[in-house]
């Protein structure tokens, strides 16, 4: 299958196939497989794709994304840019309506400069974890892959793979 990297075209081919999609998820949600065979399974098809693929070339995350901040994250991020906690609030952010923490206030990031995040070592760790793919109870998560396929190459494709591995036949 060939891995397909171009955000736009993923964006695209995702909202075609949206129902194809939400089916899968409702099918692995109810599946008789365990938690644990679905996260081998992901977890090999995530190891090969995205070997295949540069995240330099795309950064459609940092473009689009709103990762949630914590306490720890803007604590670090404070730190490395030499500024107090409430000036990196204040200059870069915007509260969760929930009180969880904090996103950054504009998008593309801030910090993200050529496709690369000028703060690599001390990113969040929501970025650090992206696409979470990686992470145990990937059943638990399937609304997040869901929205992530059509902004990330990797998910997309992990995503259409997966349909492939455990063998999901649903035409609409």
């Amino acid at each position: 299958m060939k891995i397909e990297t171009d955000p736009k075209r993923i964006s695209e081919l995702a909202r075609r196939m949206e129902d194809v999609n939400w089916a899968f998820r409702c099918f692995l949600k109810a599946s008789d497989l365990t938690i644990e065979h679905i996260d081998s399974i992901v977890h090999k098809v995530y190891k090969a794709v995205s070997a295949q693929i540069d995240c330099r070339q795309c950064a459609n995350c940092c473009k689009i994304g709103r990762p949630l901040l914590t306490r720890k994250d803007i604590e670090r991020l404070a730190a490395h840019l030499a500024v107090s906690k409430e000036h990196f609030v204040t200059e870069y952010l915007v509260s969760d309506e929930k009180g969880e923490g904090h996103f950054f206030r504009s998008m593309p990031c801030p910090f993200l400069s050529n496709n690369l995040c000028m703060l690599y070592s001390c990113r969040p760790n929501d970025c650090r974890s992206y696409p979470h793919l990686q992470k145990k109870e990937f059943v638990f998560r399937l609304n997040q892959a869901f929205s992530n396929c059509s902004v990330c190459p990797i998910v997309f494709n992990v995503y259409e793979r997966l349909k492939q591995e455990i063998r999901f036949n649903r035409v609409t």
